[in-house]
């Protein structure tokens, strides 16, 4: 007993929705991994910036604390206020480098948002070619 034509159509139908299915998840993962790439570089950006704002910080702390030696030793406006005014500006810096490196590491900026929207529409898809 041959198959009929609906039964071959049915069966071309089921094949190519498999295959359909397939290469689709095979390319979605391959989107998944390069967006967790696009990631990790900013996770290590952000941490490259944390600790370029930890150096400037504990220079900072340094020059404060050779400004306050000075000025209190002369209690006047020479080379110990100058330092402790660089001392201040470098302490700005780093909580700069700190928070903008901080805020580039928070999980919510680390998600592969994109793929998985991607993988949403995709089911929704599927579910409607099952249907």
């Amino acid at each position: 007993m041959t198959p009929t034509q609906d039964e071959r159509s049915l069966i071309t139908l089921v094949s190519d929705l498999t295959h359909q299915v397939t290469t689709l998840l095979q390319t979605e993962g391959k989107l998944l991994r390069t967006e967790l790439y696009e990631k990790a570089e900013r996770a290590g950006a952000g941490a490259a910036e944390v600790l370029g704002g930890a150096i400037c910080l504990v220079a900072a702390l340094l020059i404060l604390l050779q400004a306050l030696v000075i000025a209190l030793a002369q209690a006047g406006l020479g080379a110990g206020w100058s330092s402790l005014l660089v001392g201040v500006l470098v302490a700005l810096l780093g909580l700069f480098l700190v928070r903008n490196g901080s805020a580039s590491m928070k999980l919510s900026k680390l998600t592969p948002d994109r793929t998985a929207g991607q993988f949403k529409s995709d089911a929704d898809v599927i579910k409607d070619q099952v249907r």
